[in-house]
């Protein structure tokens, strides 16, 4: 059992997101298409977007580092460091206000 470092891996995909010609960077922290939960790392250049796409199941979403927009259906919120939302069964989108880090997690029956 060795625990994930989640500051050193928001630094390094920050990094990267910022070279990106997208924006973006990505990690896989636990699990796979064969396991029921999963958790992603992303990080974004601030600008950045995830375009709109369907809910993937039972969701959360929170923000490690910087400020993002989440929208779902006809909402909108704004979230920064700190906040943890559940993502809701509508197709959804983001848009990173400043650099940011997200945490993904995904149960899939």
């Amino acid at each position: 059992m060795k625990p994930l470092d989640l500051n050193v891996l928001a630094t390094e995909h920050l990094a990267a997101a910022r070279e990106a010609s997208n924006g973006r960077s990505s990690a896989k922290l636990l699990g796979d298409h064969t396991t029921m939960l999963r958790k992603n790392l992303i990080a974004l250049a601030a600008g950045a977007s995830l375009q709109d796409h369907e809910s993937p199941g039972e969701a959360t979403l929170m923000v490690l580092e910087g400020q993002i927009e989440f929208h779902a259906g006809d909402e909108s919120v704004s979230l920064q460091a700190g906040h943890l939302i559940e993502i809701p069964p509508l197709r959804h989108g983001l848009t990173a206000v400043t650099d940011a880090v997200l945490i993904l997690s995904v149960a899939k029956p």
